[in-house]
């Protein structure tokens, strides 16, 4: 049986304004991101990918064009069922972490949770299992500045994994770290996050971990230029 289609994106443009001029910076994009694949998008600042991914997720609407993220046209929901549906389906990792300062690791894993209306000890448990498989639970009641660089990026992989969604989005994981630290956050991604009910999308420039991904889209001037399981030769510094 072929995998489920986890993203259809179809003939996606995307115009922003500058002053007089409109300015586009997607063109056209076609493309399908299937369950249990583990996607990196590439490309140089200002190709356009932060654009595309955050239409994929619903945060950015598009000029032009359709997206369905599990058999759901997202543009088509209302404003509230969209905010729903990212609340159910979608789990995000920042570059930044945005772990909330005033509450301990175990609230922050719990947030996704206590949105939909979890109680909130019951959303801490959860929490505190998803850490465990992370191999932080003893950093649980910790606050987010007594935790480590390393310790915080997990904490907001716990955050985006707690709530089961189908679709993981990642902004550059490990840019901040180090080889082998990335190498452990790359390995816990696709150990902890690809399912062959889920998809994980990764922006990422870090060739270090190129040859850790299913399949790699580059792109170039809002184009998709290379779409393949490696890196072209002349791309592997995008």
């Amino acid at each position: 049986m072929s995998a489920q289609t986890a993203i259809a994106v179809r003939d996606i443009a995307r115009d922003f304004e500058s002053g007089q001029q409109t300015i586009r910076v997607l063109h056209g994009i076609d493309l399908e991101v299937k369950a249990g694949e583990l996607t990196y998008l590439v490309g140089e600042s200002g190709s356009g990918k932060t654009t595309l991914i955050s239409i994929m997720c619903g945060i950015l609407w598009p000029t032009e064009g359709e997206v369905e993220v599990f058999g759901t046209d997202i543009y088509n929901l209302s404003d509230r069922e969209l905010v729903e549906f990212r609340l159910q389906n979608i789990g995000f990792i920042f570059q930044q972490y945005n772990l909330i300062p005033a509450i301990d690791a175990a609230s922050n894993a719990a947030v996704p949770l206590i949105a939909q209306g979890m109680d909130r000890t019951e959303a801490r448990e959860r929490a505190r299992a998803m850490m465990d498989k992370l191999n932080i639970l003893d950093q649980a009641d910790k606050l987010p500045s007594q935790l480590s660089g390393g310790q915080q990026q997990r904490v907001a992989i716990a955050r985006a994994l707690v709530h089961e969604p189908r679709l993981v989005v990642c902004d550059e994981p490990t840019a901040a770290l180090d080889a082998k630290s990335g190498r452990k956050v790359m390995d816990l991604l696709r150990e902890v996050g690809v399912a062959e009910d889920r998809s994980v999308i990764i922006v990422t420039h870090d060739n270090r971990i190129f040859d850790l991904a299913d399949r790699i889209l580059v792109l170039e001037d809002g184009r998709i230029t290379h779409d393949g399981t490696e890196m072209p030769d002349e791309g592997q510094n995008g």
